[in-house]
């Protein structure tokens, strides 16, 4: 997956302001334990991987994952149709669908040498 990121090039503020709004909007979502507006900000196949992985429906499948704290948001990078967003101690992936930014890995954290380690994933 960083290989995608590093493949691609800078993007305009409004981008970076867009990513880092739904990965704000996610977040929130979690501290405020809405999982069902958080599941709204997920990618279509991300969505699916994980009501398939835990056999129950999204919002309760989210809420069962052991996400980190949900944190402010403290930076993000656009390349091209990729994003990371930093919040609190953990990254978050999106990627830009034609309805805006959706979240494709949550709960990531870097590996020494290896990529990251993601709680919520598309297949």
């Amino acid at each position: 997956m960083l290989a995608v990121f590093l493949a691609g090039c800078g993007a305009s503020g409004t981008r970076v302001d867009g990513a880092r709004d739904v990965g704000r909007a996610f977040e929130q979502a979690l501290a405020s334990r809405d999982y069902g507006a958080a599941c709204g900000l997920l990618a279509p196949e991300t969505r699916t991987q994980l009501e398939e992985d835990e056999k129950q429906a999204c919002a309760k499948a989210l809420e069962e994952q052991e996400l980190p704290v949900p944190g402010a948001v403290n930076g993000a990078e656009v390349y091209g149709r990729q994003a990371l967003v930093h919040a609190g101690g953990e990254t978050l992936f999106l990627s830009q669908f034609t309805g805006g930014w959706r979240v494709v890995a949550a709960g990531c954290t870097p590996q020494e040498d290896k990529p990251y380690q993601c709680v919520v994933k598309g297949g």
